[in-house]
């Protein structure tokens, strides 16, 4: 192997990712009302965004149709040859169809493009020939700017599709935004995984039942020092005769009362108004309550403000379910 200078590489990388930053920059500056007519039918559409492509067009298509099917908008990648035998079956009125081809000349296409035509559904296209085949058929043209491509033939579809997908995230991200599409919202479409385990809820993961450490407040400690065994949150919740959370006992509160303390009641013991949250709080706002606080664990009540107790969150639960 023969020994190649690795500042050569370098070059060559820094160069590719300046050159499809610059088509950016183009990309952002070009955008006009056209974009926001694209936005405006699809937030219209009735039925699904239909997206195609074919080659490398095709891969950045499924990525967009992913995207948008993830973040609130009902989206399918379709395969133009695919389409052409038997696969415009799934294009329906109610649809927006999503094009794309960088020339706009992309043979494939044909067929989709006819259909949209032929049964009224409204077509997006995206391509970098304002004359081409495409732009010319579609109802709202998105053009990509001039930009080179990041190899130096010129023919190695490079920076076109990086602002192809760029656009597909920018129809995507307006989308969300203009649906008020939330973190709860995204995580009904990711419940695996690091981003669901971000996006769990404290009701996913907390005890309940007969798992919840609670004594009243006249316990005597000895049945208190009994219960805080065998729960094993190293904390029992204290609640008055509304049933409702009137403090906690844990370990610390223990340590401070030692003198005469198993002739008290849990009452004299606890600690008064402990902090709470609500079953629809995210786990990760948990963690981060108990971290700040350098405690273990939080009982949930409904408005996470005090209140009946509805659960207990310990750290080891987020822990294993891979929030923290």
């Amino acid at each position: 192997m023969t020994n190649i200078a690795p500042e050569k590489f370098l070059k060559i990388g820094r160069r590719v990712v300046a050159r499809e930053a610059d088509a950016l920059e183009l990309l952002a500056s070009s955008l006009d009302d056209n974009f926001a007519k694209a936005v405006e039918l699809m937030l219209g559409a009735t039925g699904r965004v239909i997206i195609c492509g074919m080659g490398k067009s095709g891969h950045v298509a499924r990525k967009i149709a992913a995207t948008l099917a993830s973040t609130g908008t009902p989206a399918h990648f379709v395969h133009p040859a695919e389409a052409s035998h038997g696969d415009l079956g799934m294009m329906a009125q109610g649809d927006v169809a999503l094009i794309l081809s960088n020339s706009g000349e992309t043979p494939e296409l044909a067929d989709v493009i006819a259909y949209t035509r032929r049964f009224n559904i409204p077509m997006i296209g995206i391509a970098s020939r304002p004359n081409s085949t495409l732009l010319k058929q579609c109802d709202v043209a998105l053009i990509l700017p001039k930009a080179e491509e990041a190899c130096d033939t010129g023919v190695v579809p490079t920076t076109s599709t990086t602002m192809t997908l760029a656009l597909g995230d920018a129809l995507a991200i307006a989308l969300m935004e203009h649906r008020q599409f939330t973190p709860e919202n995204f995580r009904e479409f990711h419940p695996g995984g690091k981003l669901g385990a971000r996006l769990s809820k404290v009701s996913d993961l907390m005890h309940i039942g007969d798992e919840l450490p609670v004594i009243a407040m006249d316990t005597p400690m000895p049945d208190v020092l009994i219960a805080i065994s065998q729960k094993g949150f190293g904390v029992v919740g204290v609640i008055d005769d509304a049933g409702s959370l009137a403090g906690i006992i844990t370990d610390g509160d223990l340590r401070r009362n030692m003198k005469g303390l198993l002739d008290m009641t849990a009452s004299k013991v606890m600690t008064p108004n402990p902090k709470t949250i609500a079953p629809d709080a995210l786990a990760e706002t948990a963690v981060a309550n108990m971290n700040e606080r350098q405690i273990t664990c939080l009982f949930v009540t409904q408005a996470g403000n005090g209140g009946t107790p509805l659960g207990i969150l310990h750290i080891h639960d987020c822990l294993r379910a891979g929030v923290a």
